[in-house]
């Protein structure tokens, strides 16, 4: 099992010479310079990635990270903790809307119980990697150890690599956890610099009423335990989450190996501001599936320099943006190689 140390070490950063190429090829298909847009820089930025301008549609896989969180005892969702394990049970019986997006953008799913409250049975799709039964209540004490933060880490890590060694060449991070957002809205305001009240928003449903409630929370949390941006990993630990943490693990891991990450919403969105604090070159191997309701979710596009695939106005999680945004991936590699050029279609190019 590699180290955290271990895993940074490995990711190198990008060779722009295979973007070059498919950037020639791009500009040498039957349409104006540039005229597909967003499509032709995706295109580009995975052959950058993959370090060749031969593109293939890609293999794709969904792991949604699955944990429990004390500080749900405060009251900062509107669902109560039992629905956790509730969930997982539904992604195992593929009822979920990530169960029926990944279906529809050809990806397979994989659930992970990294931290759930509930002892599970083996199950066909669930992987079995619980750390422990859910974070503490970060308003009296640390979420995490930092051994424990590490052990999460490792289990995204060893997920990524276990999809990787299957032959996917593209994974998403999903997640489930009951009162996520208020852990993810604390370690943004940290690693962004903001205040709590600029990255913090309803989650799952809250009222008004209950989002003071959260934000006063997550205030007094950071008072508790003064985590700092400096010190990324033992923020994770202070006001994070299992899941959070593995979804760190799982971006770097496969950063490492030169494998691409389209990003889900917030949750996901603060694994990788984490994965890119302890290694920034990590930036250059994700992709932003959409941007999500959660206030918080801009200003983390923004630190990690990501402009959204999609802007639906979703805020469900589980990895649903980032599933509908491969289809639009997809869309790019078909037209990088199916797309006719000017010498095959005998039209005249771009005359300079």
């Amino acid at each position: 099992m590699s180290t955290l140390e271990g895993i940074i070490e490995r990711i190198k950063p990008l060779d722009p010479s295979a973007g070059e190429a498919a950037q020639a090829r791009l500009d040498d298909l039957t349409k104006p310079l540039g005229s597909l847009g967003r499509l032709e820089e995706l295109a580009r930025r995975l052959a950058e990635i993959r370090g060749t301008a031969q593109l293939a549609q890609p293999l794709a896989a969904v792991a949604v990270f699955a944990a429990d969180h004390g500080v749900a005892q405060a009251g900062v969702s509107p669902y109560p903790a039992e629905v956790t394990p509730q969930m997982v049970f539904n992604f195992l019986a593929g009822g979920a809307g990530i169960n029926v997006l990944a279906r529809h953008s050809g990806a397979q799913v994989r659930v992970v119980d990294v931290g759930v409250n509930y002892d599970f049975d083996d199950t066909p799709g669930l992987i079995k990697a619980k750390v422990a039964k859910g974070t503490a209540n970060l308003m009296q004490e640390p979420a995490m150890t930092l051994e424990q933060a590490r052990q999460a880490i490792a289990v995204g890590s060893q997920v990524a690599a276990q999809l990787i060694e299957e032959g996917h060449d593209l994974l998403i991070a999903g997640d489930m956890g009951i009162g996520n957002t208020t852990p993810c809205a604390a370690l943004t305001s940290v690693l962004c610099g903001q205040p709590v009240a600029a990255v913090t928003g309803r989650g799952a449903g809250l009222d008004e009423t209950g989002l003071v409630q959260k934000i006063k929370i997550i205030e007094q949390a950071l008072a508790l335990h003064q985590p700092s941006a400096e010190r990324s990993l033992e923020a994770l630990a202070a006001v994070g989450g299992l899941e959070i943490a593995a979804i760190c693990g799982y971006i770097l891991e496969a950063a490492a190996q030169g494998v691409p990450v389209i990003l889900d919403g917030f949750i996901a969105g603060s694994g990788a501001l984490v994965a890119s604090r302890l290694c920034p070159a990590v930036k250059d191997y994700l992709f932003a599936g959409h941007c999500s309701v959660e206030i918080g979710h801009q200003v983390q596009l923004e630190a990690l320099g990501l402009e959204p695939i999609l802007n639906l106005n979703l805020r469900l999680g589980e990895g649903t943006g980032a599933a509908l945004a491969l289809n639009v991936l997809r869309a790019a590699v078909a037209i990088y190689n199916e797309m006719a050029t000017f010498a095959d279609a005998g039209v005249t190019g771009h005359q300079s």
